[in-house]
């Protein structure tokens, strides 16, 4: 991401609607997972910050972020609170098994889209998994709604679900879950993306924090996904999520 992007992001991911939503979707989800009592939990990815608090309420928390204006943003927001790294996925990952560093919880949010080596990268996670290790991603989903907004973030690609679950299995992972979420606000998205289109925006119409009745309820809607997700996989969303494992044998259960 650029620079402007990760001003841009430390300065909305606290009160931006997207940013809450997600996150209370992601803590239904985590909590699910029945982690261990003070897991170690890595977040590749770990920008500005906004996800560790969240993470922190699973486990100790440690960071992996290639940009340097991203990892002093995170510090001042959290006052150094974390263990955050300098490195990149796949080539530089400053965590390993030589100093005994193994992860119960390992997360890539919205994180592999902007990798080159997305296959890679995941595959690079395996040696850090505890046995019994759990990773949960999400990304950027619908190819079809690729804009210039993209482009400004810097991702290589949107999923499909098929391609998703074809780059987990050639990283050589078992998927236990996927699904698409933002269901509900998918008919904006689609929307925002032809207007950003037509009008040939660079950045995205809802980048910046809406006013405050309407934040609100674009937070409630969205945040209310947890709820059908605790019981139901949904065919349609602006993202992907997916839970992953390694093989029961490479995991050593």
């Amino acid at each position: 991401m650029s620079p402007d992007a990760y001003l841009e992001m430390a300065e909305t991911e606290t009160e931006h609607w997207w940013f809450r939503g997600r996150r209370d979707v992601l803590r239904s989800v985590l909590r699910r997972l029945a982690l261990p009592a003070g897991a170690r939990v890595l977040e590749v990815g770990s920008g500005t910050g906004g996800n560790l608090d969240m993470l922190a309420e699973f486990g100790r928390v440690s960071g992996l972020e290639m940009d340097g204006t991203a990892r002093a943003l995170c510090s001042q927001k959290t006052g150094g609170r974390f263990d955050i790294r300098a490195g990149r996925c796949p080539e530089d990952v400053p965590f390993g098994m030589e100093t005994g560093e193994r992860f119960d919880l390992i997360c890539f949010f919205d994180c592999l889209e902007h990798i080159a080596d997305d296959v890679g990268s995941l595959a690079r996670m395996q040696s850090l998994l505890a046995p019994g290790g759990v990773i949960v991603v999400t990304v950027a989903a619908c190819p079809h709604l690729w804009s210039a907004h993209d482009v400004y973030l810097r991702h290589f690609r949107r999923y499909s679900r098929a391609s998703l679950t074809q780059c987990v299995a050639a990283a050589g992972y078992e998927i236990e879950r996927v699904t698409y979420f933002n269901s509900l606000l998918f008919p904006l998205a689609v929307a925002a993306r032809w207007f950003d289109r037509l009008f040939r925006r660079s950045r995205s119409t809802g980048d910046a924090v809406p006013a405050h009745p309407l934040n609100a309820a674009l937070y409630r809607l969205f945040s209310a996904e947890r709820h059908w997700l605790a019981h139901a996989a949904l065919p349609y969303g602006v993202s992907l999520l997916a839970i992953l494992r390694t093989p029961r044998e490479s995991a050593g259960e």
